[in-house]
């Protein structure tokens, strides 16, 4: 498991569904020629959160986070400050797929590997971050290095991720592991220049209710919705799950933030979207626990080392 873990997947005994999930996580996380590479089986501490984390939990839901991904992508971007940053500084309008897998390296490294090489990503992030930079459509200008950015960006990520695991993992999730979610990855958003973020998860709540007047949806916004519904191809062996995935998305949103972006499905259509994602969610879960249960080992063995 080492590099995040991309495992070879055992050949045998694969179905169509478990193939094409292996090929779509290997896509995500195996290293471009540019990544910063990581091994979670090598360091000297267990990471920036460590075992018996919710972090770790939730964050190693790879069906939950890909729901949660495509979801937070759609409420970050309903601020024009994030918004404009990516629109200005990324290639995201032809190359959707390898902003997602840059993500999911980023959070799974920053999650599982040692604190110096997560150290690694968030000055590489910090370093891009500090040449981005511009001006509004109303002249206002903008860095993304600006602690209230990067708030917004890591609540409304992590608000996400947590709704999604909540909904298709742990429904009965206390309020006590919510509010831990928070707590615990303070300190990323902390290490990339935050200004304060919410520790609890009323206190997440009321902080999207309080950025609500500043979101807008424009065309812009519209651009990315459209990016995210062509990641796949129509017609190919993973359009029908990115379907489930991007309605399960919307579905996330508070229901203003759907409204913003024009989606607002109805009782039927939302039960059905509910239904065929919590199967989908439990069939990925199903599929992937020989490679959970590997990486759980890899973490434990270090974990164990570690202690001595």
């Amino acid at each position: 498991m080492r590099d995040i873990g991309v495992v070879p997947p055992h050949v045998a005994d694969m179905n169509p569904l478990r193939t094409l999930v292996e090929s779509r996580i290997d896509a995500l996380f195996a290293p471009a020629d540019d990544d910063i590479p990581f091994d979670i089986t090598s360091g000297s501490d267990n990471g920036l959160y460590g075992p018996g984390s919710v972090a770790w939990d939730v964050h190693g839901d790879f069906a939950t986070m890909m729901i949660g991904g495509v979801a937070a992508l759609l409420l970050q971007m309903l601020d024009r400050r994030a918004m404009a940053g990516v629109w200005d500084h990324s290639n995201f309008r032809t190359d959707m797929v390898g902003r997602l897998r840059r993500t999911a390296r980023f959070v799974g490294g920053t999650t599982y590997a040692a604190r110096d090489q997560a150290q690694v990503m968030i000055d590489r992030v910090r370093r891009i971050h500090s040449a981005v930079g511009g001006t509004l459509t109303d002249g206002t200008p903008y860095r993304a290095d600006d602690p209230a950015t990067l708030a917004w960006v890591h609540v409304a990520g992590e608000w996400c991720f947590l709704a999604a695991y909540q909904r298709y993992a742990e429904p009965g999730m206390s309020r006590a592991r919510q509010d831990a979610l928070f707590a615990e990855t303070a300190v990323l958003a902390e290490a990339l220049g935050s200004g304060p973020v919410p520790v609890t998860r009323r206190a997440a709540d009321a902080y999207l209710m309080a950025m609500r007047p500043q979101l807008r949806a424009d065309d812009r916004t519209r651009a990315v919705v459209k990016a995210l519904d062509e990641a796949v191809p129509a017609g190919s062996a993973s359009s029908p799950v990115q379907r489930v995935l991007m309605a399960a998305a919307v579905d996330l949103l508070p229901p203003w933030a759907a409204a913003m972006h024009g989606r607002q499905p109805g009782l039927a259509a939302r039960a059905l979207t509910r239904a065929s994602a919590g199967a989908l969610s439990a069939s990925l879960r199903a599929g992937l626990a020989h490679r959970v249960a590997r990486r759980n080992a890899a973490l434990a063995a270090r974990a164990a080392r570690i202690a001595g």
